[in-house]
C-alpha cells in the first residue's frame, strides 16, 4: 500500500498559487515604495523644496493603500459570492496591469500636471486590486489545509512578501551598481516596474489550474451566498471587524518602517549611499522570512492568537529602539536593528492567514479578512512613514519607533479583545 504524500508536496500547486500571488504584491508595492523614496518626487512633481517633492511622493504612496478597502469590499463581494479563484485571477490582473502601467508613464517635464494624475490613478489601480489578493490568496491555502496545518499553509502567502522584497530590492541594487545616477533617474527605475509582468504571468498560468476550495464549496451548497456580503459581514461580526483591523496593524508599521521610510530617511538624511543601504536591507530580509516560518510551525503548535500576541508584545519593544539603532551610525548595529524589526515582522505577519479566518463565517471571509487587513494596512503602512518623519522632526531620530510601539499595543488589544472563532 503507497503511503500518503506529504501534505506540502500534496498541496503543492495550491501553495504555490497562494505565494505568487503575495510575492507580486509586495514586489509591486515595493518597487513602488523604493522608487518613491529615490527618484518620484523629483520626476512627478513641479520643482519645489525638496522636503516637499519627498511628501508629494509619499502621498502617492499612501494613494493606493486608500484604495485598497475599496478594493476589499469589491473583489469580497466576488469571492464570497462566486469563488476564491475566479476573483483572485481578476485581482492579480488589475494589480499587475497597473504596475506594468506605471514604467511608460511620461514625467512632469514631459506631461506637466497630467503626469502626477496618470500615476495617482494608476497608484489607486494597483490599490484596488491589491484589496483583494491577500485575503483570497490567505483563504486558498488555509481553506485547503489539511487539520493541523492551518498555520503552516496560512504562511504560505506570507513568505510571498521576503520573496518579493528580495526580487524588487535585489533589482534596484544590481541597477543602481550598474547605471549612473542620471540613467537611473531617466530609465532605470523603469525597469522593475516592466519587470513584473514576469511574475504575473507566473501567478496566472498557476492559478488558473487550480480548483475552488472545499470550505466555500460546502458553504453554497448549504446555503446560498449573502447578497451583500459587506452588510451581513457588519451585520453579525462588528467585533471581529474591529479586532481583525487592530490585529493586522503591527505588521504593516514594521514593515513599511524597516523598509520605506529607512530608505529615505537614511539615504538623504543619514548620510549612506543608495546602494550599501539597499544591500543592508536586502540583508535583513532574511530575518523576515525565518520569522515567517518559525510563526507558521508556532502557531500549529499553540495556536495563531498566542503567536499574534508574542509578536505584538515584541513590536511594541521594539519601537523603543528601533530610532536609536537607524541613527547610531554604525552600519552593523543598523543592520542589526533592520533585522530584528523584520525578523519580529514575521511573528505579526506570520499567523494572520490562520487568524483571521477564525473570525468571520466562510459565507462573508472573504469579505472580512480583506476588509481587516486593508484597513489595518491604512493605520499601520500609510501612516508610518508620515508619522516616523513627524516624530524625527520632532523629537529626532530616537523616537522613530515610537510608532511601534504604539502599533504594536493597537495589535496586542486586538487580539485580546477579540470575539471567539465564528462558526
Amino acid at each position: 500500500m503507497t503511503a500518503p504524500s506529504h501534505p506540502l508536496r500534496q498541496n503543492a500547486r495550491i501553495l504555490a498559487a497562494s505565494l505568487v500571488g503575495t510575492a507580486v504584491e509586495f514586489y509591486d508595492f515595493y518597487i513602488y515604495a523604493t522608487a518613491a523614496a529615490l527618484v518620484i518626487g523629483p520626476l512627478f512633481f513641479p520643482a519645489q523644496a525638496p522636503e516637499a517633492q519627498v511628501l508629494l511622493s509619499f502621498m502617492t504612496f499612501g494613494l493606493a493603500f486608500f484604495a485598497r478597502p475599496v478594493g476589499a469590499i469589491a473583489f469580497g463581494h466576488f469571492g464570497d459570492r462566486v469563488g476564491r479563484k475566479s476573483t483572485l485571477v481578476a485581482s492579480l490582473m488589475l494589480m499587475g496591469g497597473s504596475t506594468m502601467l506605471i514604467a511608460l508613464l511620461p514625467t512632469y517635464a514631459m506631461a506637466g500636471p497630467v503626469a502626477p494624475a496618470l500615476l495617482c490613478l494608476l497608484r489607486f489601480g494597483q490599490g484596488f486590486g491589491l484589496g483583494g489578493e491577500w485575503g483570497g490568496a490567505s483563504l486558498l491555502a488555509v481553506e485547503n489545509a489539511p487539520k493541523g496545518w492551518e498555520a503552516r499553509f496560512g504562511a504560505a502567502p506570507q513568505l510571498g512578501a521576503p520573496l518579493g522584497f528580495l526580487f524588487a530590492n535585489g533589482l534596484f541594487l544590481i541597477l543602481g551598481m550598474t547605471l549612473p545616477e542620471a540613467a537611473f533617474a531617466s530609465w532605470g527605475w523603469r525597469v522593475p516596474f516592466l519587470a513584473s509582468a514576469v511574475l504575473v504571468l507566473l501567478g496566472l498560468w498557476v492559478r488558473l489550474k487550480i480548483g475552488e476550495t472545499a470550505a466555500f464549496r460546502a458553504a453554497q451548497e448549504a446555503a446560498p451566498p449573502p447578497k451583500v456580503p459587506v452588510g451581513r459581514l457588519m451585520a453579525d461580526h462588528p467585533g471581529a471587524v474591529l479586532a481583525g483591523i487592530a490585529g493586522v496593524v503591527a505588521c504593516f508599521a514594521i514593515f513599511y518602517l524597516a523598509t520605506t521610510f529607512a530608505l529615505s530617511f537614511a539615504t538623504t538624511k543619514l548620510g549612506y549611499a543608495k546602494q550599501e543601504f539597499l544591500a543592508v536591507q536586502l540583508a535583513a530580509n532574511f530575518f523576515l522570512a525565518a520569522g515567517i516560518a518559525l510563526a507558521g510551525w508556532w502557531a500549529d503548535k499553540r495556536g495563531p492568537a498566542a503567536v499574534l500576541r508574542v509578536g505584538a508584545g515584541l513590536t511594541a519593544l521594539v519601537g523603543l529602539v528601533f530610532g536609536v539603532g537607524l541613527g547610531s551610525g554604525h552600519l552593523p548595529l543598523v543592520f542589526a536593528t533592520l533585522a530584528l524589526a523584520l525578523f519580529v515582522m514575521g511573528l505579526v505577519y506570520g499567523p494572520l492567514g490562520a487568524w483571521l479566518p477564525t473570525l468571520y463565517a466562510v459565507p462573508v471571509r472573504y469579505t472580512g479578512i480583506s476588509i481587516a487587513f486593508n484597513v489595518g494596512g491604512i493605520i499601520g503602512g500609510a501612516l508610518a512613514p508620515f508619522a516616523a518623519q513627524a516624530l524625527a522632526q520632532r523629537g529626532g531620530t530616537a523616537s522613530v519607533g515610537l510608532f511601534l510601539t504604539v502599533a504594536g499595543a493597537v495589535t496586542l488589544a486586538g487580539v485580546v479583545f477579540a470575539p471567539k472563532p465564528a462558526r
